[in-house]
């Protein structure tokens, strides 16, 4: 995944509608009507959050007749989390590191008090 499509996905994530939004398709598909059942914003504002979201990838709409439902797309959230897992390896291995060299200070330090 490049990094744009990175930043895109994280975008979409960081609404906390967009959230809701994904949580509930994760349950099973739904149209706009539904999934703006449980918001206290307008219909259009949803299908603007939809938007983001299908930019991102996150959702696609399908079209049977006029019903429109949207479906969750797992891959790019995958993604994500392989990056944001890469990236807890890399710091974890530093923290374990940094750890090593505290101790390593911690028992000079009682070394040279005996």
């Amino acid at each position: 995944m490049s990094s744009d499509e990175l930043s895109t996905t994280f975008s979409a994530l960081a609404d906390p509608t967009r959230r809701a939004i994904l949580a509930r398709l994760a349950v099973g598909e739904a149209t706009v009507n539904e999934l703006a059942e449980p918001f206290s914003i307008s219909l259009q504002a949803v299908s603007r959050h939809l938007k983001v979201l299908e930019r991102a990838g996150l959702i696609s709409r399908g079209r049977d007749a006029q019903w429109r439902p949207c479906r969750l797309q797992v891959s790019p959230l995958g993604d994500a989390a392989e990056w944001i897992e890469r990236q807890t390896q890399v710091w974890q291995s530093r923290f374990d590191r940094l750890d090593q060299h505290l101790q390593e200070i911690q028992r000079q330090q009682r070394e040279a008090q005996t």
